[in-house]
């Protein structure tokens, strides 16, 4: 099931850190780097798509409306979207939508955050048939107690150790020196995770990432705008979306071992969850998982990027701490997994890190990541990259770029 491809024609971000600032500052930015990147006027825009915040009162939960009347209203249609550490791919999706559909030439995709100190929380109100709801309300799991879950499970399953968790760490810190937008720009040492706080067994500190503020923002135009009109296009576009939700009856998220007493008798389905994320847009591209060159993927704890490892099929289950270990997702290797330093390095931003994550390949691609650059066995920039991440409520998205 392939579709047409449009053009990813800017790409820009506002710095990660704790600035202080409303988070309409740090979409401002990003949208005016990313439309300068593209060299297109903000009058040409057609429809700008906003992904939410709901930390940032009424103009966060219509943060398409709200950066278009910071960029100077138009006239312009508009869409915002929630869907948690998902919003940016969703937002995206909703402008790939109007291109595709043929209502308009170039659209704005723009998501920004101003986070609280310490970890996120759902809002409040009674979500009760939310499973993450649920899993932090009830059983008092907050993400911190989560992700050391899964950590547990990774190393009674497949044998994880924490020497593996700590190589991700350093891993993604080293690739992080180098860039600019990066939160967190410091060597990390095996001694230094060991030496932080034991936050949840097994997980330290620097395991886990942080929230952060920060911004950013993509252009994407029809590819016969892109021929006819821009003068630096650069060949890079986006092959697939995949928004996808979990398959009944594995309705506890990602424990395919578990299901309800109704779901007796019903076979499971044959991906996971997180698997089906990165399937669904291998499929809508028409590629394979061997196609990948590069991968941006939300390490909201160092465990989490090995389960990606195998989610997106870069290597068998339980495969994940081999292909660490042959250094094959370094920079250097054959797939380098977080080339941006990953949220080690950034932290939560959350509406903006989806499209945080497409900026990275974006660069990696046209061959524009300077000390960070992935480079194939050909000795060429990568042709295809992918980015993964999960939010609330049982959704998880990924977007496919080729060049």
């Amino acid at each position: 099931m392939s579709v047409e491809r449009v053009h990813v024609a800017g790409v820009g971000m506002h710095p990660w850190g704790k600035w202080g600032e409303n988070f309409v500052t740090y979409g401002v930015a990003a949208a005016r780097a990313a439309l300068a990147d593209a060299g297109i006027d903000w009058s040409d825009v057609g429809f700008v798509a906003g992904a939410d915040t709901m930390r940032n009162g009424y103009p966060g939960y219509v943060a398409g409306a709200t950066f278009a009347q910071a960029l100077g209203w138009t006239g312009i249609p508009v869409t915002s979207a929630y869907g948690a550490c998902a919003s940016g791919a969703m937002a995206l999706e909703a402008a790939r939508q109007r291109i595709l559909s043929g209502m308009c030439d170039v659209a704005l995709v723009v998501g920004a955050d101003t986070t609280p100190k310490g970890f996120l929380k759902p809002n409040a109100g009674e979500r009760t048939d939310d499973p993450d709801w649920l899993r932090f309300h009830l059983l008092g799991a907050t993400n911190p107690t989560y992700f050391a879950l899964y950590a547990r499970r990774r190393m009674e399953l497949f044998g994880a150790t924490t020497e593996d968790f700590t190589a991700v760490k350093v891993k993604n810190a080293a690739h992080g020196l180098s860039n600019p937008n990066a939160r967190y720009r410091k060597e990390v040492t095996a001694a230094d995770v060991d030496a932080s706080p034991l936050v949840a067994s097994p997980l330290r500190l620097l395991d886990i990432c942080a929230t952060s503020d920060g911004g950013a923002a993509v252009v994407l135009t029809s590819r016969e705008y892109a021929e006819r009109k821009l003068t630096n296009r650069r060949g890079v576009d986006v092959a697939a979306v995949s928004t996808v939700t979990p398959t009944f009856p594995n309705t506890i998220i990602e424990m395919p071992e578990f299901s309800t007493d109704s779901a007796a008798g019903i076979p499971a389905p044959d991906l996971t969850f997180k698997q089906a994320i990165g399937h669904a847009a291998y499929e809508q591209a028409g590629v394979s998982p061997e196609d990948v060159g590069v991968a941006e993927v939300y390490d909201l704890s160092t465990a989490l990027e090995l389960d990606w490892y195998e989610d997106l099929g870069f290597c068998e289950v339980g495969g994940a701490e081999k292909l660490l270990r042959d250094g094959e997702t370094t920079l250097g290797g054959r797939l380098p997994v977080n080339p941006s330093g990953g949220l080690a390095c950034f932290g939560e931003a959350v509406p903006a890190q989806a499209l945080a994550q497409v900026c990275e390949i974006t660069w990696q691609l046209r061959g524009e990541a300077g000390d960070r650059q992935a480079i194939a066995a050909d000795g060429a920039p990568p042709k295809v990259g992918i980015t993964a991440n999960q939010g609330l409520f049982g959704h998880g998205s990924s977007v496919l770029l080729t060049r």
